[in-house]
């Protein structure tokens, strides 16, 4: 019987794993220069928690998470987005005492929702995100968008757009709700069961309703933006203004939602006009939640925050052809003929990784002409051979790979060789 990867998921091997590691320092640094401090949240979580945090109206609590009961029968649910979890961590670790607001904090690791596999993305994905909880300033909110948009400009993307949106405070959202179900009641019916729906629970929902964005009543819906409080319209005056101020460029859009119930006032979205780079455009995802951390048994806290997907990140780089450099990094290999040479081989193996030198042997016994093939197609900077002379003299060549050229080395002294040449 033979097995493979789970549908919606993937191997990632060597040689793509390097390309992996690169873009998770991108984002490691640039969260340290944002001071934004690594938080990690359990896999899964309650059931609950996901229901009441993302919205039991949304698509991923109604069709895509992974729940199951444990044997306790508790009802548990294998992450399907960062925000929540961290929130109740937040909460439950009561951050809010915490003398320095708002608590910055930074997430990634795998994610997990049932839906169709397509061009990056998966059942099981990597999300990376940051969560700004304790301030309702519009300055957190731009600075939040600029960090998403360092990200992939430290990458080199160039063909990217960030579009960005008002959902207003409450009062906007009550009388934006009323007005959409009396554009949408007349003619719900030619509207998918989904969105017939929501036209009661959440009817802002059917305006980010995949299957009916052609239909025309989409494009003539009433704009959430004619309905801003005056509050809500200065805030998001501010905000633009921030993003002016750090000359990042924006589109306003008034139809941009997006796809979980918690948001308010900003919304943003981060797409890729990259030529190929396929029909689903949105590399990057955010927003304002101020009301979560209530809803989730806090204190009345304002958050901003942001999620990106790796997998994405990296088909927009493939779409700009921008490609990673992907260095093996070996120092040396060790090229050993006989018994006697391989102890010694393991010995010198050990000291040189002990100073930090990167170093290769074979194990399975090929002939020379073989193990230095293997050293080539290893990208070895240099290779020993040793055999009964050196072991004899206590000294071997030292061979730079790419220019052929030759040292004569004691033993003693190749790791200090080895450290002034790398």
């Amino acid at each position: 019987m033979s097995f493979k990867v789970p549908r919606g998921t993937q191997d990632i091997l060597p040689g793509q794993s390097e390309k992996w590691q690169q873009i998770e320092g991108v984002i490691r640094e640039l969260c340290r220069v944002y001071r934004y401090q690594e938080i990690r949240t359990p896999m899964f979580e309650s059931t609950e928690l996901f229901q009441r945090g993302v919205g039991d109206t949304t698509d991923i609590v109604q069709k895509e998470m992974y729940t199951f009961e444990d044997r306790g029968g508790r009802s548990l649910t294998l992450r399907p987005e960062g925000t929540a979890a961290v929130v109740r961590s937040y909460v439950e670790h009561k951050m809010f005492g915490q003398p320095d607001q708002p608590v910055k904090l930074s997430y990634m690791g795998p994610m997990f929702r049932y839906e169709r596999q397509q061009a990056g993305r998966y059942r099981q994905f990597v999300q990376f995100g940051v969560e700004a909880i304790g301030s309702a300033d519009p300055a957190i909110d731009a600075e939040v968008m600029a960090l998403a948009m360092d990200i992939y400009s430290t990458m080199g993307l160039k063909d990217l757009k960030l579009v960005i949106n008002s959902l207003g405070d409450k009062e906007t959202r009550n009388a934006h709700r009323e007005a959409l179900i009396q554009h949408f009641e007349p003619s719900i019916g030619e509207f998918c069961s989904d969105c017939q729906k929501r036209l009661e629970k959440n009817p802002l929902r059917i305006l980010d309703c995949k299957v009916d964005r052609d239909h025309p009543l989409m494009a003539t819906a009433p704009a959430l933006t004619d309905y801003l409080t005056d509050f809500s319209a200065e805030y998001f005056t501010k905000v633009k203004m921030y993003l002016d101020t750090l000359g990042i460029p924006y589109e306003v859009d008034p139809n941009l939602v997006r796809g979980l119930d918690y948001y308010n006032h900003t919304a943003f979205e981060i797409m890729s006009t990259a030529s190929g780079f396929g029909a689903i455009t949105t590399l990057c995802g955010g927003g304002r939640y101020n009301g979560l951390v209530e809803d989730i048994g806090g204190p009345d806290m304002p958050g901003i925050g942001f999620a990106l997907s790796i997998e994405r990140l990296l088909l927009a780089l493939e779409a700009e052809g921008i490609s990673l450099e992907v260095s093996n990094g070996l120092d040396i290999f060790v090229v050993a003929m006989g018994d006697e040479a391989k102890v010694k081989a393991v010995e010198l193996l050990s000291s040189f990784r002990a100073k930090g030198i990167s170093a290769e042997m074979d194990y399975i016994d090929r002939k020379m002409k073989a193990q230095m093939k293997a050293a080539d197609r290893n990208g070895a900077k240099f290779v020993i051979v040793l055999g009964e002379t050196e072991i004899a003299e206590a000294a071997v060549n030292v061979k730079e790979m790419e220019s052929g050229n030759q040292e004569k080395v004691a033993f003693h002294n190749l790791v200090n060789y080895l450290l002034e040449h790398k």
